[in-house]
């Protein structure tokens, strides 16, 4: 039970990131008339921003599967993925001071998936 909401907190953080990223943060970015070329102009470092961006909410939908739909998820995977999203959640509080609310769900994940251990 544990494991199943912190993969929907995952599947629902994932959606949020992709999305809200897309729309308030790359859209505005690629605006600007400063970004690096490389390769003769600015179409690979955006596409690289963009693919960079999506490919951490892959991840988080892949870990999502694994803690979902696992029956026995071994502590290794457990351990690892609570430490990974503790360190997550704390420097997500630090940098940006507690204004972005994704340390709530890096540290619920972080909870979830180490009281999930045998």
């Amino acid at each position: 039970m544990l494991l199943d909401i912190a993969a929907i907190i995952l599947l629902l953080l994932g959606i949020a990131h992709s999305y809200l990223g897309e729309k308030y943060i790359l859209v505005r970015l690629f605006k600007r008339t400063n970004i690096p070329h490389i390769y003769g102009s600015d179409d690979f470092t955006k596409n690289t921003l963009r693919f960079a961006w999506h490919i951490t909410t892959f991840a988080w939908f892949g870990i999502a599967i694994l803690l979902a739909f696992e029956n026995q998820p071994s502590n290794l995977l457990l351990y690892t993925t609570s430490i990974v999203f503790l360190v997550s959640g704390l420097v997500s509080v630090y940098f940006s001071k507690g204004k972005h609310f994704s340390w709530v769900c890096f540290l619920a994940i972080s909870l979830l998936t180490f009281f999930s251990t045998t």
